[in-house]
């Protein structure tokens, strides 16, 4: 799928929210500025979330918790690099359960990510425009 302005990377977030219910993991990989969360806040939108539009990067605090109709758990690990550090902020409480946990920099934890997961990865086609390629490998 190409996007050619956020609005279409963030609309496009709320159309694959459609389809997620409680304990859906969302694993979000490209480089920084890509995209992952324009596409995040539609995904909040799309759950309920009332603010969705101050869902931020929780770059600085790592994990964000946002109510709504399926609460949403922002998690970015960009700051991160060691997995036990990973570890250490309790992600493992948030893969698989009580709601839907997005992932920013994923990468960051192949082993962790359950099998049952959504994968989004992102690339720049232009200073707008963006290739976002989904594989879902739900049950």
């Amino acid at each position: 799928m190409i996007t050619n302005s956020p609005e279409d990377t963030m609309r496009l977030g709320e159309k694959l929210a459609a389809g997620l219910k409680l304990g859906d993991v969302v694993a979000l990989y490209g480089d920084l500025g890509s995209g992952k969360t324009t596409f995040t806040k539609g995904i909040g939108k799309a759950l309920g979330v009332k603010d969705f539009y101050y869902i931020n990067s929780p770059s600085f605090v790592l994990i964000k918790e946002y109510e709504g109709r399926i609460p949403l758990y922002h998690i970015d690990l960009y700051r991160l690099q060691r997995l036990q550090e990973i570890k250490d902020i309790g992600i493992e409480e948030y893969l698989g359960c009580r709601g839907v946990s997005v992932i920013e920099w994923a990468e960051k934890i192949k082993g962790l990510i359950p099998k049952s997961h959504i994968a989004v990865h992102f690339k720049f086609k232009g200073e707008r425009k963006r290739e976002i390629v989904i594989e879902d490998f739900r049950d």
